[in-house]
C-alpha cells in the first residue's frame, strides 16, 4: 500500500520542485535498502545507501561531512573530511550495532575488492547510528552481519519510510520517528540537477514540533498527557546525495544548510542530540588508481550555490516531516510505546494544511 506522505496532507514545503519520487533515489544511481526487525522487544534494523551501482572503492565520489552537534558514534567521517571522498556504501543502524555494521561492510568491500590489504591500502567504512533503546532492547544487539549484507543486496530506487530499517525503533518529537526522504530539482543556466536527502530521525520534543511555521506540537501536547512528551536527547542522521558538480569545499557549504530545514521543524539541537550530515556528489568519480595525468573536476560557480542551499533546507525539512507522518505506532521493550503522528491527526481531526 502506498504510504501517505506529508504532501498528501496538503502540506507543501518550500518553493523548488521535487524529483519524480521525491526521494534521495531521484539522484541517478542512488539506491536504498532496509532490513526491519520488529517483534516485541526487538525494534531495530539496518538501512543501506548505495551511492552508485558500480564499484565505489575503485570509483570514489566527492564527499563531505558536517557535525552540527557531536553526540554521536559514527565511523569513517574523519577520513571523509581529510580526503574529501567516499569509497563505500553508507550504513545506518542503532548505536550498539555500529561495530557489527562496520565489520559487515568491511567484509562486503573485501569480497568485492581482493586487492584491499594486499596490493593497495585498506578501506574506510561509513557507519552512522541513532539510539533506539526506548523501544528496542539495544543491549541484545539483534543486528548481525547478514542483516547488513541483506540491506545492501536489496537496495533499490523504492525507498520506504517511517518504521523501517534503521528507523524501526526511533522516536522523533516524542512521536514515532524513523526514515524519511525528499528531493529537490535545481535549475541552473548550465543544466538541471537533483539533490536528495534521507534522514534517520530520533530527536526533538513534542511541544517544539512545527509544520510550516505552525505550532502543531503545542496543539498535540494539549491533547496528550504530559508523560507522552519525552526529553529531547536523541539524534538525527542526514544523508545528502546530489548530481550537482561541486568541489568538496562547495559540498561542505551545501550540507551545512541542513540546519535550516532541521530548525524549521522545531529542533533546538540539544546537548544530548547528535546531528550528523554526510553528503556526496555523483557528478565526478575519482579513480582509486593513480592516473598519469591530472584529474579534471567540474564545479559550479559560487554564484549558483544559493539554489543548492535552498534545496538542502527544503529537502531536509520535508524528509523529517515524512519520517514522522509515515511512521506507525510501535510497542517495544518493557511495553514502551510511542504514538504515530498520522494516528493523532486522524483521532484529533487535525488538518495540517489549515491548522
Amino acid at each position: 500500500m502506498k504510504q501517505k506522505r506529508i504532501r498528501d496532507y496538503g502540506v507543501k514545503i518550500g518553493y523548488l520542485k521535487t524529483g519524480k519520487l521525491n526521494s534521495i533515489t531521484d539522484v541517478e544511481g542512488v539506491t536504498v535498502g532496509h532490513v526491519t526487525l520488529s517483534k516485541n522487544e526487538m525494534q531495530t534494523g539496518v538501512t543501506a545507501i548505495l551511492p552508485h551501482q558500480d564499484n565505489i572503492f575503485k570509483e570514489k565520489l566527492i564527499a563531505s561531512s558536517h557535525v552540527i552537534n557531536g553526540f554521536g558514534k559514527t565511523v569513517g567521517t574523519i577520513q571523509i573530511n581529510e580526503l574529501g571522498c567516499l569509497e563505500t556504501p553508507i550504513i545506518l543502524t542503532n548505536t550498539l550495532s555500529v561495530g557489527t555494521a562496520a565489520d559487515a561492510l568491511i567484509e562486503h568491500m573485501l569480497y568485492h575488492n581482493p586487492e584491499i590489504g594486499r596490493t593497495t591500502g585498506t578501506v574506510n567504512p561509513i557507519i552512522c547510528e541513532c539510539n533506539d533503546m526506548f523501544l528496542n532492547d539495544v543491549r541484545a544487539r539483534f543486528i548481525t552481519k547478514e542483516h547488513v549484507f541483506q540491506a545492501i543486496s536489496e537496495a533499490s530506487t523504492e525507498c520506504s519510510e517511517g518504521t523501517v530499517g534503521a528507523g524501526t525503533g526511533m522516536i522523533a518529537y516524542s512521536l514515532k520517528g524513523g526514515i524519511g526522504t525528499s528531493s529537490r530539482i535545481m535549475e541552473m543556466d548550465h543544466g538541471v540537477y537533483t539533490l536528495g536527502v534521507l534522514v534517520l530521525s530520533n530527536f526533538g520534543r513534542l511541544s517544539d514540533l512545527t509544520v510550516k511555521g505552525k505550532p502543531v506540537g503545542e496543539k498535540l501536547q494539549e491533547e496528550l498527557t504530559k508523560k507522552d512528551e519525552e526529553k529531547d536527547q536523541g539524534s538525527i542522521i542526514i544523508i545528502v546525495a546530489t548530481d550537482l558538480p561541486v568541489s568538496e569545499r562547495q559540498l561542505n557549504r551545501i550540507i551545512k544548510r541542513a540546519i535550516s530545514g532541521l530548525s524549521r521543524t522545531g529542533s533546538i539541537i540539544t546537548h544530548g542530540s547528535g546531528e550528523i550530515v554526510i553528503g556526496f556528489s555523483t557528478a565526478t568519480r575519482i579513480p582509486h588508481e593513480k592516473t598519469s595525468t591530472c584529474l579534471s573536476i567540474s564545479m559550479i560557480h559560487e554564484e549558483d550555490i544559493d539554489t543548492a542551499f535552498r534545496a538542502m533546507g527544503e529537502a531536509t525539512e520535508e524528509a523529517i516531516l515524512n519520517s514522522l507522518v509515515t511512521a506507525t505506532s510501535v510497542v517495544g521493550r518493557e511495553g514502551n510505546k510511542r504514538p504515530a503522528l498520522k494516528d493523532l491527526i486522524d483521532s484529533l481531526n487535525i488538518k495540517l494544511s489549515t491548522f
